[in-house]
């Protein structure tokens, strides 16, 4: 079997399902249809939603299909009514004693509209509070029937899912650019009940021990005294817990690493983190290792744009996420299986399998592509999906089991326990998003917000006056679920681990060694930047000790950056076999759903952009044609940026078609882009978009009078820097360049 063909031809039949016109379109349109300039005023019923959005499955609370449309839950009603469906005539103004008076305590429209207000908000979640979400299919391969039965593996079986990706300590309103962990939590709509994949975009964890997940996260969140640094790890509690508790170490480099900052959730892998227990049909057991692997390969910002975007655009991920499944570009990734014996040491090649700070390298065990997943559509309501979808280790599946991992085991119980906070009681597997798309009769009663109306009077087992149902599934009734028979060691009670967990240096070394010269870089300015930030020199001088026993050289670039000697090692330095895997450097990739900043001049030469535009459509990317003002220039060709909204870190490439003047508004009090705009002879913030490019290792073009610009910039040629004679040449290398993502190879590396 050809699994690459397959996986074509999978995302193919998904993506052609899903789409709707095949006219280009620029993201970001914020309604079905455009708004009137005046007020309507015209009675109508509500919009529908838009094209690139869908809903949860119109299923009732126990899981029937209703068949009724994803809109049946949506408002309904031409006029503006009540809770209750009565009526109104105005909402503008409260019922009060004459024009001047007092507002009336009868107002129930006023009490009910204020009320429903005041209690919109529920808890943020601990962690993974600021999320964006996604529906999509996932389709399996068939080629994990030789160690799991559960059906949503097999050949052919589509399965709806619901993804939320996350970052792990910033709050609700933080920004999605942070260096941090991102969640990877996928909901399989399975015929055989919901099974969670709760995971990351990190294959390790902080803690080898769910005891321990409160102290890191009350570690990594802002001080408790002034609620500062938010969304970052870049202070002194963090440092000092990892510094103490050296299993941290493993985690903190792959955040250190351009993981922690990745470019898009749609190029960020996915890992279950945990060893997991499957079964076959013939009742043959294996241990395994989730990973999602990203069709875009998986890439990452610099720093510096980081920063940038934190400020300019905070929402740059979830915007990423929504534009591209807005445009087409529908985000796949390939799940796989690392597969090892299911031996009574639960070790594979000395390395422990219920450890959660270790991996095993793909080198020693290759991920299996077992299915495709699809993103499809947007969320209808950010709220009631997003924000309400409950997530749960223990949502498992037959063939699919927990380990004695003891991060995962407290997980199973942790999820249940913050869904009855957040969700205001038990029944959070009832709203739409959690839903299951099989029937449900789990004899539970009552309780807030209870969606089922249940019959019958006996929620007991056994039973006579229900005709003694529900029954039990035997073992002779396909698709029931068994915890899977293991053998546990007797053993004594007692708070310890075991000493394969003690190893806390080596595959960190393992990732260091792994890394391209410009990733060790980056890892390098990480640590510098992070360390840094903190106050007290003996965290900064413990985590010195830490690195010095990861590895000499980054230790020493580490100990420089911030004035400080640098220690010698206390443990053995032992030379890894590199694991080509871990890096994110090397490969091409596809450019579907990229940002392509086209520099105009309405005044010049525009011949050539509306074929560049096209073209960049028909390869699957935007095209954002850039002007000194909005509108439409040219023969109607329309503009999506200004000089003054456009900046570098929305775009992928840039390509030049014209050197334009200072426009009207490249005054410095007016836009401080602009600089001494009355100097120079092109736009300064065109020379300043290309600068920046050129800096973030990015693919820049120019043809015609464009190539002005490069000159203005100083930038005669070298790696991905295009010239040419027509816009159609110049985007053929382009694109052969982006498909590298950056062009490292501009900067020498000192490492």
């Amino acid at each position: 079997m050809d699994l690459k063909q397959l996986a074509k031809e999978t995302f193919d039949r998904i993506a052609h399902g899903v789409a709707g016109s095949t006219d280009p379109a620029i993201p970001g349109a914020p309604g079905p249809e455009p708004a009137s300039l005046a007020e309507p005023t015209e009675p109508r019923p509500p919009l529908p939603p838009k094209a690139d959005q869908s809903a949860p499955a119109t299923r009732t609370a126990t899981g029937v299909e209703t068949g009724a449309p994803v809109t049946a839950r949506s408002q309904q009603e031409t006029y503006l009514t009540t809770s209750t469906g009565v009526r109104l005539r105005d909402t503008d103004h409260s019922l009060k004693a004459g024009e001047r008076g007092p507002t009336l305590l009868q107002d129930h429209h006023l009490r009910e509209k204020i009320t429903h207000f005041d209690h919109e908000r529920i808890p943020e979640r601990v962690v993974h509070a600021r999320g964006a979400g996604a529906h999509g299919v996932f389709v399996g391969y068939g080629t994990a029937d030789a160690v799991c039965k559960a059906g949503f593996l097999r050949e052919g079986v589509e399965t709806p899912t619901f993804v939320r990706f996350s970052t792990v300590l910033g709050s609700r309103g933080s920004a999605d650019t942070v260096r941090d962990t991102r969640g990877f939590a996928t909901k399989f709509y399975t015929d055989e009940g919901n099974f969670d994949l709760v995971g990351n975009n990190i294959p390790v964890f902080f803690i080898q021990d769910g005891i321990k997940f409160p102290d890191v996260i009350h570690a990594g969140k802002p001080h408790p005294d002034r609620e500062i640094p938010q969304a970052q790890s870049a202070h002194d509690t963090f440092w000092d817990f990892v510094s103490l508790h050296t299993e941290a170490q493993h985690h903190t480099m792959w955040n250190m690493s351009d993981r922690g900052i990745p470019r898009s959730y749609r190029m960020m892998e996915g890992f279950g983190i945990h060893t997991f227990r499957v079964e076959n049909a013939a009742g043959e057991t294996s241990l395994v290792k989730f990973h999602w692997k990203p069709r875009l390969g998986v890439h990452s910002l610099t720093w510096e744009e980081a920063q940038m975007i934190g400020g300019i655009d905070p929402d740059f991920h979830r915007r990423d996420l929504y534009d591209a499944i807005e445009a087409g570009a529908y985000p796949a990734w390939e799940l796989g299986l690392q597969v090892f014996p299911d031996n009574p040491e639960q070790v594979f090649e000395g390395i422990d399998l219920l450890d959660p700070t270790k991996i095993v390298p793909e080198e020693l065990a290759p991920v299996q592509p077992v299915g495709l997943m699809v993103l499809t559509a947007n969320p209808t309501n950010f709220f009631a999906e997003t924000e309400q979808v409950a997530f749960h280790v223990g949502h498992l599946v037959p063939g699919i089991d927990a380990t004695d991992d003891p991060l995962v085991q407290a997980r199973l119980f942790s999820y249940v326990d913050t869904q009855l906070t957040r969700l205001g009681g038990p029944n959070f597997n009832q709203l739409p998003v959690n839903r299951p798309h099989t029937e449900v009769n789990d004899m539970f009663r009552d309780g807030f917000h209870q969606h089922a109306v249940h019959a019958g009077v006996a929620p007991y087992k056994p039973n006579s006056l229900d005709g003694g149902c529900p029954f039990h599934a035997g073992a002779d009734v396909e698709g029931s679920f068994e915890h899977l028979a293991v053998r546990v060691a007797e053993g004594t009670k007692v708070r310890a681990q075991p000493a394969s967990y003690d190893d806390h240096y080596s595959q960190v070394r393992l990732f260091w060694k792994s890394m391209t010269p410009v990733e060790q870089e980056h890892i390098i300015r990480a640590y510098t930047f992070e360390l840094g930030k903190c106050y007290e020199q003996a965290i900064k001088e413990r985590q010195l000790q830490c690195l010095a026993n990861i590895d000499p050289v980054l230790c020493q670039e580490v100990a420089t950056g911030l004035g400080l000697p640098a220690p010698s090692p206390t443990v053995e330095l032992i030379e890894p076999v590199t694991s080509p895997a871990l890096s994110q450097v090397g490969e091409p990739w596809p450019a579907d759903g990229r940002m392509v900043g086209i520099v105009v001049d309405p005044q010049g030469d525009l011949s050539g952009v509306e074929e560049v535009r096209t073209a960049i459509f028909t390869a699957g990317m935007v095209p954002l044609v850039i002007a000194p003002h909005g509108g439409m220039i040219g023969d109607g060709i329309a503009v999506q940026r200004t000089f003054a909204t456009a900046r570098s870190v929305e775009f992928d490439a840039v390509l030049v078609a014209g050197a334009p003047v200072p426009a009207p508004d490249a005054l410095p009090n007016r836009d401080e882009k602009a600089g001494a705009a009355d100097t120079v002879t092109i736009d300064p913030r065109v020379v300043l978009l290309v600068e920046e490019c050129f800096r973030h290792a990015k693919v820049i073009g120019a043809w015609g009078a464009g190539t002005a610009v490069l000159d203005a910039a100083g930038y005669v040629g070298g790696p991905g820097i295009v010239r040419g004679e027509s816009g159609a040449e110049v985007l053929g290398q382009v694109q052969e360049d982006m498909a590298m993502h950056r062009v490292w190879e501009r900067f020498a590396v000192s490492v």
